[in-house]
């Protein structure tokens, strides 16, 4: 009888998730075929359902969905205001969110180990970053690099940053950050900042590697292309051209500029549902989970929608995109494999898991997808 009442409970639900969800992905493929005034007219009337983002995370997932396909519709930019005020919001639920959920400590792990791992017996180290954020990972990095014996080695960064998706202020107090944490610990640093359009150009805007005792790496999160798809082509010929001794890259699941409009974002919505049940677990006020959303969770699906409705033609699947430009995919260590999974476990709350597949490591919640990490060389 239990065994029931749970089934139908599912069923159920799955039905008003469908309620919800379906006709935000029909708005989203009439916009797809150019037909504005219905999707505003099924997005009108979402409006009654989902007029704030309250309820079960697959609700309020769904409002800034429907929010970002109507700023779509309107044409309008929400881009906030670049202020140090603004600034400070953002960085405070960057905080909160690295808090609360592994995400980020197992994204930052595994990356750093590979690179740690590659590092060994240079003196010089070169990272090109296709998502340099507030620049956590690197002083996390440089610290592990500080204790090396013999001395630390001298690190450049060069970060490549999309004028669209970045602002002054955010890149200027990242650049200040690691610069004074480098003078901290006695670190030789340098950071580098091009514009990600720079690739667009044909003339490579990097100097070839010019020291046997200098290694390159690069950081290419798939993320970092969800505002302009069409540029991750661009950036993998040329790090094909860099040779860097490894790549490493983080999917979460929710870039799938490889399907039709409407199946990306129902993709992206199931992807961000689990995130925000991932979130809702933890013990913590509404308050900071409401911070997150407002300034993480809802500028990532305006830079999805955005992104892809800017440049709508369909990119093959992004691991195919690897393999086609000549990259082959490295398996993580077992030190790296038993590390994130102990890290993992320290987490408070039940649910989270790690796996291993196609040479990805994966953190899942409730079986669901969170984020993969993985490494390549070329």
């Amino acid at each position: 009888m239990n065994q029931k009442i749970a089934g139908d409970e599912l069923a159920n639900q799955q039905h008003l998730q469908q309620a919800i969800i379906g006709p935000i992905c029909q708005a989203a493929e009439l916009i797809e075929n150019r037909n504005p005034v219905l999707a505003q007219g099924i997005l009108a009337r979402l409006n009654h359902q989902l007029s704030l983002p309250i309820g079960k995370p697959y609700q309020r997932t769904a409002f800034y969905f429907k929010d970002a396909l109507q700023l779509l519709l309107h044409s309008s930019s929400n881009n906030p205001i670049d202020s140090a005020c603004n600034l400070i919001f953002k960085i405070g639920a960057y905080k909160s969110f690295s808090e609360i959920s592994p995400i980020l400590q197992f994204a930052n792990f595994t990356c750093n180990q590979v690179l740690l791992e590659a590092f060994e017996g240079f003196e010089r180290i070169h990272i090109v970053d296709f998502d340099i954020g507030y620049g956590g990972q690197w002083a996390s990095l440089m610290q592990e690099l500080a204790l090396r014996t013999g001395g630390a080695p001298s690190l450049k960064i060069t970060a490549f940053a999309s004028p669209s998706s970045y602002d002054e202020l955010e890149l200027g107090f990242t650049q200040e950050n690691l610069r004074i944490f480098a003078s901290e610990i006695n670190m030789p640093f340098e950071l580098e900042i091009l514009s990600l359009e720079s690739l667009g150009s044909g003339s490579w805007p990097m100097p070839p590697r010019t020291s046997e005792k200098e290694v390159t790496a690069v950081n290419l999160p798939i993320g970092s292309f969800s505002n302009d798809p069409s540029t991750l082509p661009l950036a993998l010929r040329f790090v094909k051209q860099l040779s860097p001794k490894v790549v490493v890259s983080l999917d979460r699941g929710c870039d799938r500029s490889d399907l039709p409009l409407a199946y990306h974002i129902n993709h992206a919505i199931q992807s961000y549902s689990s995130l925000l049940e991932s979130l809702d677990a933890v013990n913590v006020n509404l308050d900071t989970i409401q911070k997150i959303e407002r300034f993480l969770v809802q500028p990532g699906t305006e830079k999805i929608v955005l992104g892809r409705h800017r440049r709508p033609d369909r990119t093959p699947p992004w691991r195919n995109l690897f393999l086609q430009s000549g990259f082959t995919p490295l398996t993580f260590s077992n030190f790296t494999e038993s590390q994130a999974e102990y890290l993992v476990h320290r987490t408070p709350v039940r649910g989270f898991h790690v796996e291993t597949r196609q040479s990805s490591l994966v953190l899942c919640w409730q079986r669901k997808d969170l984020i993969s990490a993985s490494a390549w060389t070329c």
